[in-house]
């Protein structure tokens, strides 16, 4: 059984640990905490404030290993201090048999001191684990729960996002995100959910299935694309895919090259921020019995609004 109030003076310690700058939160004489307050790490995980007060005082059992992650993430903990954390919430830590979400602070911080750079943050399955406010900005804001959190899913199953393609480009694309697929798949053959990803897609799209039997290694370029912006209008940028191997990451950036018009298009769009989700999602495509991408298991929690998991930036 959990020891509650060990996970309870756990994420009290953390809290008072972690200092404002280090999450790009002003601080100031005003301040009584000496890190952070319960509000910033309630907006960090992206939970309620009551649930991080019922947390930290052992009022609330069992919080979800979903909770548990969005914890660790915000209070940027090392990879020893999240899976003591799990255990003191009674659940077992993510094995390197499944695929990691785990965002290491260091990654948390560099995107935080990058606020003209529209960057996301995916595991190796491209699921969506943390965006900054310039990507939210220039791609809409990502679904907050279910398989539409999934790049692979989102592009087979046909849902719009803001990318103009063209016939070559989305070739060079699909190949790529489809052989990353393939190898995560052989990383981690006991991810079940994995499995179940990969079986849904096959199921979904034919062209998914024809590259899937191609059995072709494809590796990332750097491209320029194009994005149309519902006020700005098309941006064209540089995108570039960074791979972080200790943490088996996906980093995707969008830049513009400076003094360009495409420049002060991507600084217009910053300035004008995420106005609208990234898609519309149906019930059709959203599966809440995936068990890494959509469970909601938030016990006592509001809902959250938007990708609020952007440690490291200012809240908009």
């Amino acid at each position: 059984m959990a020891d509650r109030g060990d996970f309870a003076t756990l994420v009290r310690a953390w809290r008072d640990r972690l200092q404002p700058a280090a999450v790009g939160l002003p601080s100031g004489p005003g301040r009584r905490a000496s890190g952070i307050r319960r509000e910033e790490l309630a907006m960090l995980a992206g939970i309620s404030v009551d649930y991080v007060v019922r947390l930290e005082q052992g009022r609330a059992d069992s919080p979800s290993d979903q909770v548990v992650s969005s914890l660790a993430r915000a209070l940027q903990l090392s990879a020893s201090d999240r899976e003591q954390l799990f255990v003191a919430a009674g659940l077992a830590p993510p094995m390197p048999s499944t695929v990691p979400t785990f965002v290491p602070p260091s990654i948390q911080r560099l995107i935080g001191r990058l606020p003209d750079v529209a960057v996301a943050v995916y595991a190796a399955d491209w699921t969506v684990l943390m965006t900054n406010a310039a990507w939210d900005s220039v791609h809409g804001r990502m679904p907050t729960a279910g398989l539409e959190r999934n790049l692979l899913f989102r592009h087979f199953s046909g849902m719009s996002d803001r990318l103009v393609r063209q016939a070559g480009e989305a070739d060079r694309f699909e190949r790529a995100i489809v052989s990353d697929l393939r190898i995560t798949t052989i990383r981690y053959p006991e991810d079940r959910a994995l499995r179940e990803l990969v079986a849904r897609l096959q199921r979904l799209s034919e062209r998914f299935r024809a590259l899937w039997a191609d059995v072709q290694v494809a590796h990332h370029q750097t491209e320029h694309k194009t994005v149309d912006h519902p006020v700005v209008g098309p941006i064209t940028l540089d995108c570039d895919v960074l791979a972080v191997p200790g943490a088996d990451l996906h980093v995707v950036t969008f830049t513009a090259e400076p003094g360009s018009e495409d420049a002060s298009r991507l600084d217009l769009a910053r300035t004008l921020g995420a106005s609208e989700p990234a898609t519309l999602p149906t019930p059709a495509t959203v599966d809440t019995a995936h068990a890494r991408q959509g469970q909601d298991a938030r016990q006592g929690q509001e809902p959250r609004r938007g990708q609020d998991a952007r440690q490291g930036q200012d809240a908009r």
